[in-house]
């Protein structure tokens, strides 16, 4: 009888122990004060995930590195079409250029690439971030990078004249621009122009190329990509 009564107290100190925790968890769950807007530190998963991939197959040093935003993210078949290039993909949620800056110490300089692409602008534009900070927030990428790693080529290519911002389309320009022109300006950058792949020939959008949202890219398009970006890298990385 003492044994069953034991085993019952012992049964029901092991539902209370695991109630109490499920509780805690929940009330720290509750507590734990939401990120404001904008906050970068919404992509820590995205962070930690690249970290645990790199444990298992880091990237070796002195490759190409393809980083930004979401266009770039869901290049699923970077590696083959830019093959046989060495590239390899840390772009990140739909990041903005201030969260490419908070994140370069962990996801851009330990890789110590040799060639940097970078895409990112098109969730600045939309976050109404004005044209003269996305080209700030580059500006400042680039002397990062080239502070460290003084022979790495960094090219940027064009923010996306997506349908989906047809109505912000001067802005997009405006910070393409800003940006062209800083980079004719060093021989360690240089300015990418994808868009024009991105309309016919009467000048409208190829709607073929998006996604519904009028946004993001179907395959199609990251062949047109592939087109315009891969000669331009392979030129530079020839001579690294």
């Amino acid at each position: 009888m003492n044994r069953i009564l034991l085993r019952r107290l012992v049964a029901a100190l092991g539902i209370s122990i695991f109630v109490l925790f499920a509780c805690a968890a929940a009330i720290a769950q509750q507590a734990a004060p939401a990120l404001p807007k904008g906050d970068p530190r919404r992509y820590e998963k995205d962070i930690e995930a690249f970290w645990a991939a790199d444990k298992t197959s880091p990237p070796q040093k002195g490759q190409i590195l393809f980083v930004g935003s979401s266009i770039f993210r869901l290049w699923k078949n970077l590696n083959a079409q830019m093959a046989p290039l060495p590239v390899f993909n840390r772009a990140f949620g739909g990041s903005r250029t201030a969260d490419i800056l908070y994140y370069m110490d962990k996801v851009v300089l330990p890789y110590e690439p040799k060639i940097i692409v970078y895409y990112c602008g098109s969730n600045d534009v939309n976050a109404d971030v004005q044209p003269e900070k996305i080209a700030a927030n580059f500006i400042e990428f680039a002397q990062r990078v080239h502070a460290k790693l003084p022979e790495t080529k960094i090219f940027y290519v064009s923010i996306n004249r997506a349908p989906q911002k047809m109505d912000r389309w001067d802005w997009v320009d405006d910070a393409n621009r800003r940006i062209k022109e800083f980079c004719e300006k060093d021989k360690t950058l240089g300015f990418i122009d994808v868009n024009p792949a991105l309309f016919d020939k009467d000048g409208k959008p190829r709607m073929e190329l998006y996604l519904p949202d009028k946004l993001h890219f179907l395959e199609p398009a990251y062949d047109e990509f592939t087109k315009i970006i891969k000669p331009v890298i392979e030129q530079v990385w020839k001579k690294k």
